[in-house]
């Protein structure tokens, strides 16, 4: 299946698509680009954002760019690894039987099939700004993240039978 495929059916059964992901084999090339590809479309979903805070405080654009280029390309990728590896954790200290991997997937792709969201957000970020749309489109992005990544994270962390 395709990427858009496989995240329009996340929004119907995260575990189904998780399960799939997994059977394909661990593949850490996977996963890298499935972190970057998010990482990629949350930077894009802030150029609203941080043209409306350019336009309003007077600020370089560039530089507000620059800021969140380098925090999500290159900074949050690694706070992400860690914290797929923090999950995995605390999954096996409750009995979890899956792999680091499994655990990474889980958070990767949980992350890149919640970013239509997250598109939304910064559109409403760059429009209409802050507000109660904004607070509103941002709770349910987390919504929306936490019921697949526990979800996917369930999955993978099942043990094999």
């Amino acid at each position: 299946m395709s990427v858009t495929s496989d995240i329009t059916a996340t929004y119907r059964g995260p575990r189904r698509v998780m399960r799939r992901l997994l059977s394909m084999g661990e593949r850490e090339d996977r996963a890298l680009v499935i972190l970057m590809g998010a990482c990629l479309i949350v930077f894009i979903a802030q150029m609203p954002r941080l043209s409306r805070e350019a336009h309003l405080t007077g600020q370089e654009l560039n530089m507000l760019l620059g800021g969140a280029l380098l925090g999500w390309i290159f900074l949050a990728p690694l706070l992400l690894y860690a914290l797929a590896a923090l999950s995995h954790l605390i999954a096996r200290l409750i009995g979890g039987r899956g792999s680091w991997y499994g655990a990474r997937l889980a958070l990767f792709w949980s992350f890149l099939a919640s970013t239509p969201v997250l598109l939304l957000h910064g559109l409403v970020a760059g429009f209409i700004g802050p507000g109660p749309g904004l607070q509103a489109v941002g709770l349910i992005w987390l919504v929306v993240f936490a019921w697949f990544w526990i979800a996917s994270l369930l999955q993978a962390e099942e043990p094999v039978s």
